[in-house]
């Protein structure tokens, strides 16, 4: 798989925009500068989809810890009530914009090139760069037999994927000896990449709890993908998505667990939006 040349993301003058150039994680060299659109507090890579794999590609190549945050409505609702979710967000070494309310954000703010990165798809791209570098990957996450099950399908779609372990934890905090038993099954394996499929913000809080004492290039926070890919969530067409409209397909299928979540995020999100105007 070729990539292009990594660009840093241009953005013209704009109405309300707000932005900062930063070095992410503990890494200060250039190659991984990119722009940041501010949401509510929360700086979101002005990035799309081309450039983020661009990004990762690097980072896991460097070979240092980081962690992708896949950054929607309800991300930057939990920053609002939670400042260490805010903090967590905030230094991940990508902070993938995942929805069209962080594309129409960014390009109103002049970022004219963001685009949303739905984790499915950055996930299933990244299959496709490890399949060309050789990248190793460890799937964390989900119910009983989902993340095995994931291992077959993604195997089956990207042949010569390199899977290498999975690991389902309970539906708690680990305790002390789960933990140590993960760490050495993932010593053991050496992946380059642990995709993480929990909920926000449990997932955040867990990458930023492990990213250093897994010595994992990078950690992927990829929420539903899990789901997604093993066929257990359906995928709704491209154009609900362009339509902002793909919170209303999950809801359909799903709607005893997920009704608070959009029935308050989405108003509170809007509402904290104009509230300054």
């Amino acid at each position: 798989m070729k990539f292009s040349s990594l660009h840093r993301v241009q953005s013209e003058p704009g109405v309300h925009r707000r932005a900062c150039v930063r070095h992410v994680g503990n890494i200060s060299d250039t190659q991984f500068e990119h722009e940041h659109a501010e949401v509510l507090g929360v700086g979101v890579s002005a990035i799309d989809l081309e450039v983020s794999l661009e990004l990762a590609d690097r980072w896991i190549a460097a070979g240092k810890p980081g962690y992708v945050c896949v950054t929607g409505v309800h991300g930057v609702m939990e920053a609002q009530r939670d400042p260490e979710m805010r903090r967590i967000l905030n230094g991940a070494a990508i902070n993938l914009p995942d929805g069209m309310p962080m594309t129409w954000l960014g390009r109103l703010r002049g970022f004219k090139h963001m685009d949303r990165i739905f984790g499915p798809d950055f996930m299933a791209a990244m299959c496709n760069v490890s399949m060309a570098r050789g990248y190793r990957n460890f799937f964390y996450g989900g119910q009983p037999g989902v993340a095995e099950l994931l291992s077959e399908t993604l195997q089956r779609r990207f042949p010569g994927l390199q899977v290498v372990g999975t690991y389902t934890p309970p539906f708690k905090a680990l305790t002390l000896e789960e933990a140590e038993g993960f760490l050495v099954q993932v010593a053991q394996a050496k992946p380059h990449i642990v995709w993480v499929g929990l909920s926000t913000p449990k997932q955040e809080k867990f990458m930023a709890e492990f990213v250093d004492r897994l010595h994992v290039p990078m950690l992927v926070g990829v929420g539903a993908a899990f789901d997604y890919h093993t066929g257990r969530i359906r995928d709704c067409p491209g154009w609900v998505k362009r339509a902002g409209l793909q919170w209303l397909h999950r809801l359909a299928q799903d709607p005893k667990r997920l009704w608070k979540r959009y029935l308050r995020n989405n108003p509170a999100f809007v509402w904290r939006l104009i509230r300054p105007w």
